[in-house]
């Protein structure tokens, strides 16, 4: 079987999942696997897929138009005029390249946008535009040459610091929920408005199936 890691190394990590895969990491490793073709990625155009032929021995076809087609990088840019402060986008964004917080407005950190335009969709507002990447220039680069390869390892680098994060992130919430259902518990009495015995059993039951359940989960994981 191909080596998944090494297809992954030639893909442009715009993380668009225009290949119809959630990340490049998955397309290299379908590729590997056989289930997908060397020809589904529009970022990394004719010289992504002449790379890929390459190093797996497969045929260079063209870019099959299903998945869209070749051309040059665009930017997100956000009108902060409009901008809710929503975090749609910075949830949708897959390099973590849009900084904001809640009811604050948002920016994208243009040195560090893929071009993939999945904040696009995610605006409730409508707010997120894109514009040439090189715009001005004589001749409008397109595939890798409008991409680089530093470019390719800070966003491969990014999306996998974004996938621990999101773990992270779900790990301490779920030790927080914990701690606040255990101490709900330890003190149910003062902080439940139940004064009926029997209710406030019941209550402590479902307060412990609960903490059971949550504490078997974190086990497991």
């Amino acid at each position: 079987m191909l080596d998944a890691d090494q297809i992954n190394l030639l893909l442009p990590q715009t993380q668009c999942t225009r290949c119809g895969y959630p990340d490049c990491a998955s397309y290299a490793q379908a590729i590997a696997q056989g289930r997908a073709g060397i020809n589904q990625c529009p970022p990394g155009g004719e010289e992504g897929i002449a790379r890929l032929a390459q190093l797996t021995g497969l045929p260079a076809e063209p870019l099959n138009p299903e998945f869209g087609s070749e051309g040059p990088r665009f930017l997100a840019v956000i009108d902060e005029n409009w901008c809710i402060g929503c975090t749609l986008c910075i949830k949708a964004c897959p390099v973590d390249c849009i900084v904001g917080a809640p009811k604050h407005m948002h920016t994208v950190i243009e040195d560090q946008c893929t071009g993939c335009e999945l904040c696009i969709p995610a605006c409730p507002v409508d707010c997120i535009t894109l514009v040439p990447a090189h715009k001005g220039q004589p001749a409008v680069p397109t595939g890798w040459a409008a991409w680089s390869a530093a470019q390719a390892d800070e966003a491969r680098e990014r999306h996998a610091f974004r996938a621990i994060r999101i773990v992270q992130a779900k790990v301490d919430n779920d030790a927080r929920l914990l701690a606040k259902a255990e101490h709900k518990l330890a003190h149910l009495e003062e902080s439940s408005r139940l004064t009926e015995p029997a209710q406030l059993d019941k209550k402590r039951a479902t307060i412990e199936a609960a903490l059971a359940k949550a504490r078997a989960r974190r086990q497991s994981t």
